[in-house]
């Protein structure tokens, strides 16, 4: 048994050996066959990369608008308008109970803030610090909220780009204010944070403001537009307990606010939804993967099957020297398969240096907060897939080297 393995070790070997060796007499005819294969393999794996790249692109961009997965959100339903203050208290109390590490309110608010050339209607996105890390809240300048920001006696915005533009892009280290007119008591503010335009439409001045400083803020009379401030409450849940901390914390919360209350709760994530939203666009990518790779294997077929008919005479005279059918079909086979991996490896490195460039923060149109690195599965797959083109493009090579008749051979 040990003299059965060591001699398929050595066989296994040898071949590979002279594989290599037959690569390197023939380097200029390997080096224009596997380009080709090199540049399919880098697409290859580009593809597999930037689809990648791509999903976590589009998971942030839900993220931002839907919250990280679990996002959960808590709508309390009593009689009447509910006190933001004891509902705030009650909420409070049943996160504490459940240990939940983030968790925000979320609601919409509007003030009216003085610019030079007049007052104008200030839309207000109200929220709790823990909003910018659940929403991944991007930002241009400046910070986001802290805690110790709820007690500024002059309230804090994190404001949008056309409400930069129109204070004029003061710098930030200057603590520039804008005075916010017809709230229950006088107040000035000051921009903290500016978050990017989000597009050409994107004009109209608005803000991000912390609950507590809005309610404060805000006059006792209902908005006729938004009505009396009615925050809606979020949490980031553990998305493998999400359904069972939920309705503990659905039931906490009701509890707390007491009396006939009751508390309906959602998920707005798009995890939350059945199946994978991302199955189209992995499909497409496997598809274009599927294409580039038979394209790969047809090339270098083609050129497989001409180079073993320009190499018949040295075929025969390995043969009539005693060479066996099997270590003719095996040499002619490992030479393919050993240049299409290192092709492959080849391949891989471009399509990481490719990556890794600023090309496809370019291409996506920002940048993403959690760059993705070279997907492990790009590599293997653009390796294995040389592997496999040359062992399917070295078949025929090899079947018809085997077939070779040493007379017919030598008079080639």
């Amino acid at each position: 048994m040990i003299g059965w393995l060591g001699r398929t070790a050595t066989g296994m070997v040898s071949t590979v050996v002279e594989a290599m060796e037959e690569l390197r007499i023939h380097r200029g005819r390997v080096l224009l066959s596997l380009i080709g294969v090199a540049l399919a393999v880098c697409a290859l794996a580009s593809v597999v990369a930037a689809g990648a790249i791509a999903e976590q692109s589009g998971r942030e961009m839900q993220e931002r608008s839907s919250g990280r997965p679990a996002t959960v959100q808590f709508q309390p339903m009593v009689a009447g308008p509910v006190d933001p203050a004891v509902a705030q208290a009650a909420w409070q109390r049943a996160l504490g109970r459940h240990d939940v590490g983030y968790a925000t309110r979320n609601g919409w608010g509007r003030l009216d803030a003085q610019f030079a050339d007049g007052v104008v209607p200030l839309d207000l996105v109200v929220v709790d610090p823990d909003f910018g890390e659940m929403h991944r809240v991007r930002l241009a300048e400046g910070n986001w909220f802290v805690d110790r920001d709820a007690d500024r006696l002059a309230p804090a915005l994190v404001v949008n780009e056309a409400f930069w533009n129109r204070l004029g892009r003061p710098p930030l280290e200057t603590h520039p204010t804008t005075p916010l007119v017809g709230t229950a008591t006088p107040a000035t503010a000051v921009i903290i944070g500016v978050t990017p335009s989000r597009g050409e439409w994107d004009t109209t001045p608005q803000a991000y403001v912390l609950a507590d400083a809005y309610l404060a803020l805000a006059s006792e009379t209902a908005d006729p537009m938004t009505g009396t401030f009615q925050p809606s409450y979020e949490a980031w849940l553990p998305p493998e307990q999400a359904d069972e901390l939920t309705e503990s914390l659905k039931q906490a919360f009701a509890a707390e606010l007491g009396g006939e209350a009751t508390v309906e709760s959602w998920r707005t994530d798009y995890a939350a939804y059945d199946g994978d939203p991302y199955l189209p666009l992995k499909l497409v990518i496997a598809g274009v993967a599927v294409v580039i790779l038979l394209l790969g294997a047809l090339g270098l077929l083609t050129i497989a099957l001409v180079t073993v008919r320009t190499r018949i005479r040295e075929i025969g005279i390995r043969r009539s020297f005693g060479a066996t059918a099997g270590r003719v079909f095996f040499s002619v086979l490992m030479e393919t398969m050993v240049g299409t991996f290192v092709a492959g490896v080849v391949g891989v490195g471009i399509s990481i240096a490719v990556l890794r460039s600023p090309l496809p923060a370019m291409l996506l149109g920002s940048e993403l907060d959690d760059m993705p690195g070279f997907p492990v599965e790009a590599a293997v797959i653009g390796v294995g897939a040389a592997v496999a083109v040359g062992a399917l493009a070295g078949l025929l090579p090899a079947l018809a080297a085997v077939r070779v008749r040493v007379i017919d051979a030598i008079r080639f």
